[in-house]
């Protein structure tokens, strides 16, 4: 195991190497470099030139690139060009809101998808399973952005239960979380449903009634513990997304985290910021990844990893 943890640790080198430069070459090819946009547009092109030498951008670009990755690698992603603030500390504080407001999504995803799957598989074709195809359905169907819009004048400026933006651990989080999490929710009741279908119908499952076993025993035990596999699968990459997929959330509802941070930063042009903020989203999601992959033997211990 801690063979097969370090080999997928050593893998991640050039996958990060990868991210880095796919981030590097991104801002370069946008229209205009960065000396124009803090300049302004103004013609005036000794100022330009001065700009450009003491940002370095009269080197050419392979210079540009090591001396990008050296600093990358050692953490200092560079200074925002408005604020002048390095980016990684800007990220730092835009970070904690993120991750808030997915483990609030994820936590009703999970709380409210996976049991309904299993319901919906032990009673198919019930009123249960009919709900479950539809929560499926409407998931996969209803963009966010206008799910957002639709529950904040209902909920806020017709029924006035909820804040309609800001931030909080309290009511401020209701209404975005349960924006974020009806995708993810839809996706694990659907994925939860059809693996417990599939490892009811194996032969374990009938031996195990047939030793008498209860059908709590049975499921809980047996066809849920290897119905996991899959589900695990797609709850590490909807965590994944999530972390990375709620801005939109964000900015509906005016909640402050690194969707709302990437959004000011394109919008003014930070390209510091914004390739950092690329750079952190790639890393999370193939961090994520690996620890999925890690999980795999905890939770089906049939399934051996070797380095």
């Amino acid at each position: 195991m801690l063979r097969y943890a370090l080999n997928r640790l050593i893998q991640l080198i050039p996958t990060i190497l990868g991210i880095y430069t796919l981030a590097f070459f991104l801002m370069r090819v946008l229209p205009g470099d960065t000396a124009t946009v803090l300049i302004g547009f103004r013609e005036n092109q000794a100022a330009l030139d001065n700009l450009r030498r003491v940002m370095k951008l009269d080197e050419p670009i392979i210079n540009q690139y090591f001396a990008f990755l050296q600093n990358a690698l050692q953490g200092d992603l560079g200074r925002s060009y408005l604020t002048g603030i390095p980016v990684t500390d800007m990220i730092a504080g835009a970070i904690s809101g993120t991750i808030i407001l997915t483990v609030a999504a994820m936590a009703i995803a999970v709380v409210f998808g996976v049991p309904l799957g299993v319901i919906a598989a032990l009673r198919r074709n019930s009123v249960w399973d009919n709900l479950s195809r539809l929560i499926a359905l409407l998931g996969v169907s209803i963009p966010v952005f206008w799910l957002g819009v639709q529950l904040q004048i209902l909920f806020g400026l017709q029924l006035k239960w909820l804040p309609v933006s800001g931030d909080g651990l309290d009511l401020h989080l209701i209404l975005p979380a349960f924006t974020a999490s009806l995708g993810t929710l839809a996706l694990l009741t659907r994925m939860t449903r059809s693996s417990m279908l599939e490892e009811l119908s194996q032969d374990y499952v009938r031996t195990a009634y047939g030793k008498g076993l209860t059908g709590r025993m049975v499921i809980m035990r047996h066809a849920m513990r290897n119905a996991l596999l899959p589900v695990v699968t797609v709850w590490g990459g909807s965590l994944a997304n999530l972390l990375s997929g709620t801005l939109l959330v964000e900015v509906i509802f005016s909640w402050p985290g690194m969707g709302r941070l990437l959004i000011q930063a394109i919008n003014t042009r930070d390209y510091p910021l914004v390739q950092a903020l690329v750079i952190i989203f790639a890393l999370i999601y193939a961090g994520i990844n690996l620890l999925v992959d890690l999980s795999y033997p905890l939770i089906d211990p049939r399934i051996r990893i070797n380095g």
